[in-house]
């Protein structure tokens, strides 16, 4: 008989979703896999692409502020009186600072491209899908604009150990602390607007030009995914076309990073632009070393896209197999 009380299963509304421990927290981790991944692979990529071709970063950027001539044989035997007084390792000289700024400012690139794509395509209502033309070119620009901002400092202090011999700064730290002294903390940031006016064509037509080759090939081939060697053309040809669209704005860059050390006063863009007109002429100054980043940056891009995505790849196959396992 019991107590009169009939049990009975209780019915739970049927719109109303239990809220499980797994649930919410698994798409958390993958959205934070996804951010690390990306940020481990843009480091990588930025470290192996600028590794690759600092003897001719370093070439370059002395041409730039200086009021020599550029040419192929003149580039050639500055490297080669650089090998002979101060040896093969002083042709990287530079190096570890470009890797202090380049390994997060590639990072912070990379991870935002992504991050950004993934807004635009909300926004735009192209979730999973090949962004058009004009939201590829701004995840770009905001890319590469975001990463300037944030390592900036670092840039600068990467181009004064590039054009001064090594007696003059020992180390990055050391770079930081005479700037600093000298000439004030306001100088860590010369040449600021000519290089986020720069990064905006240069890191917009590079990612748009990539993307869309990207999204070409795959279309016309029926491949998902573009091979190794398909790969690093198609960022060759994106850092042709980025870096011969903002290349004016890195050499008056680099004209005002290192004006403290190299005896001038370049107070703004257009005063430093008409100085340098005005003494070199519009293509010989401007474009100075134009020839030498038509080699050094289809093969820097082309590496860095390259390593980026196979990078990529290689961390969600590692991943996918791990949970397979688990």
């Amino acid at each position: 008989m019991g107590n009169g009380v009939r049990e009975c299963p209780v019915d739970f509304p049927k719109d109303v979703e239990p809220v499980t421990s797994a649930h919410l927290p698994s798409e958390d981790n993958q959205e934070k896999k996804k951010v690390l991944n990306s940020l481990m692979s843009g480091a990588l990529a930025g470290a192996v692409a600028k590794t690759a071709v600092a003897p001719l970063d370093r070439t370059k950027i002395m041409f730039q502020v200086s009021s020599k001539r550029f040419s192929a044989k003149e580039a050639y035997r500055l490297i080669y009186r650089t090998y002979l007084t101060e040896g093969f390792w002083s042709l990287w000289r530079g190096n570890s600072a470009t890797m202090v700024r380049v390994i997060p400012y590639a990072a912070i690139q990379f991870c935002a491209h992504e991050e950004y794509k993934q807004l635009l395509g909300n926004y735009y209502g192209f979730q999973g899908k090949a962004l058009t033309p004009f939201p590829r070119f701004i995840a770009g620009s905001l890319a590469g604009t975001t990463a300037a901002m944030l390592t900036y400092p670092l840039d600068m202090v990467r181009a004064r150990m590039a054009v001064t011999p090594k007696e003059m700064y020992s180390s990055i730290v050391h770079v930081f602390i005479r700037i600093s002294r000298e000439e004030g903390l306001k100088t860590l940031y010369r040449g600021f607007t000519p290089t986020i006016l720069g990064v905006i064509p240069y890191a917009g037509l590079s990612f748009f030009t990539y993307e869309t080759l990207k999204k070409v090939h795959a279309d016309h081939s029926g491949k998902a995914q573009p091979s190794p060697p398909e790969r690093l053309l198609f960022g060759a040809c994106a850092g042709l076309i980025g870096q011969s669209a903002s290349y004016p704005l890195d050499v008056v860059r680099r004209r005002m990073q290192t004006a403290g050390v190299l005896g001038h006063t370049y107070s703004s863009i257009l005063l430093t632009m008409q100085e340098i007109v005005r003494e070199e002429g519009l293509i010989r100054g401007l474009y100075k070393g134009l020839s030498m980043n038509w080699v050094k940056g289809p093969i820097a891009v082309g590496i860095s896209f390259t390593t980026f995505d196979l990078t990529q790849i290689l961390l969600r196959k590692l991943q996918h197999g791990a949970g397979v396992e688990r």
